[in-house]
């Protein structure tokens, strides 16, 4: 499958910035992320978090739950940024 540069694509396709997103983190249940991931984004270079947006959904054996934000990116550089902000926390193993 061949990639295409997102300068490319036809108007209307692809991330539209500035935008609303939404970030999910996962990681291990117990570790404070319900509270840490909204305040993570918030401390990230041109991101809002949206107030009230954030869910909580724990896995079936509740080892890990994922927590879901949503934000506001000004830039596609602020929208990776969110994720990088996300990934440098020891307690969360991925972000979709």
């Amino acid at each position: 499958m061949k990639e295409t540069p997102f300068s490319e694509l036809p108007p209307g396709e692809g991330f539209v910035f500035p935008g609303e997103f939404e970030i999910t983190a996962v990681g291990r249940a117990g570790a404070g992320l319900e509270e840490r991931v909204p305040a993570l984004l918030a401390a990230a270079d041109g991101v809002t978090v949206i107030a009230g947006s954030r869910r909580l959904r724990p896995s079936r054996e509740g080892h890990y739950v994922a927590v879901c934000v949503s934000f506001n990116a000004r830039s596609r550089d602020a929208y990776d940024g969110a994720h990088r902000v996300l990934r440098a926390d020891p307690d969360v193993r991925y972000t979709l």
